[in-house]
């Protein structure tokens, strides 16, 4: 699956909206991909998490123990990544306003891949990667649906993206005038 037929699926989902969107980053963006208008449709959430589960079966080599999705966005997506590769689904999520593996037990040195939805600034993956590592996993790769960033981004693992799209975001106080003219509004699960 190439990135013109994931972002076909949302817009079939009608998940590409414009305007002027506070991103979970912090960072503002004249296009907000609406996930949850796609993982709504068990159909198409399947056909883009299977290729995702396939492009990541290429890239990492050996055995997978765990898929772990950073809580909210990353449920569903690595839930469906899990069960084409065969591993199961555990999640990460803020405890403090930190990531913590609060409702699991794993073994150190367990080999794990992180799946999330939307990679932006990374920072969510690089999160559950020292959560993770604090309690003895082996991050070996991190993956998404897409990448904001187009390859841009360093999560210090390898990032297995299905598709790069690269969106311009912008720091609030550096806005373009066009995008400073509309109301902003926040649409993701993250408050920072």
């Amino acid at each position: 699956m190439n990135t013109e037929e994931v972002l076909g699926i949302f817009r079939e989902a009608g998940a590409v909206l414009e305007g002027h969107f506070i991103l979970t980053s912090g960072l503002r963006s004249p296009v907000f991909l609406q996930k949850a208008r796609v993982f709504m449709h068990p159909d198409k959430t399947e056909r883009l998490c299977k290729a995702l589960a396939e492009k990541i079966r290429k890239a990492v080599p050996g055995r997978i123990d765990y898929v772990v999705g950073p809580a909210v966005g990353g449920l569903i997506p690595a839930y469906e990544t899990s069960r084409h590769l065969g591993a199961p689904a555990i999640w990460v999520e803020r405890e403090g306003g930190e990531f913590r593996l609060r409702r699991f037990e794993i073994d150190k040195g367990s080999r794990v891949v992180i799946v999330e939805d939307i990679v932006t600034t990374g920072l969510s993956i690089r999160e559950t990667i020292e959560c993770l590592r604090e309690i003895g996993a082996e991050v070996v790769a991190a993956a998404c649906i897409i990448d904001r960033s187009a390859g841009k981004t360093d999560v210090g693992v390898p990032l297995i993206a299905l598709a790069e799209y690269e969106v311009p975001a912008y720091p609030p106080d550096r806005l373009p005038p066009e995008l400073a003219a509309i109301p902003a509004v926040k649409p993701g699960s993250r408050n920072i």
